[in-house]
């Protein structure tokens, strides 16, 4: 696992939008906003599992996430894998705080992933 740079931090606490990159079976790359909860060092989103993100990284679990803005670029490299439930409160309290949004009712979006960072990019 790699840790982003120091004044990475407080944007990924804060900012509200990123860019997830994941590979189709067929190798193009798949690209979409979401939001997203950085916690004890990873990074979360949640998804629908039957998506093409949620098909993608049964199948191909590297991703890619970049958050949005592109004046001031900051990218995570890493590894996705499904969170099992119950899932980790801190997490969710996150989702809740940043987006008034409890993802533990959510109908639609229901696959947790956690991301473990592997490379960090940043200029």
């Amino acid at each position: 696992m790699s840790t982003p740079p120091t004044n990475a931090r407080k944007r990924l606490k804060q900012e509200k939008n990123a860019w997830v990159a994941t590979i189709r079976p067929d190798g193009r790359p798949h690209l979409t906003p979401v939001w997203f909860a950085w916690h004890d060092e990873k990074l979360y989103i949640c998804i629908e599992p039957g998506g093409v993100k949620g098909q993608n990284i049964r199948t191909q679990p590297h991703i890619a996430l970049a958050l949005e803005n592109g004046s001031d670029p900051l990218i995570c490299e890493g590894t996705a894998a499904p969170v099992a439930g119950p899932w980790p409160e801190a997490v969710v309290a996150i989702f809740r705080e940043k987006y008034d949004w409890d993802i533990t009712v959510e109908a639609r979006y229901t696959l947790l992933v956690e991301i473990t960072p592997e490379k960090w990019l940043a200029w």
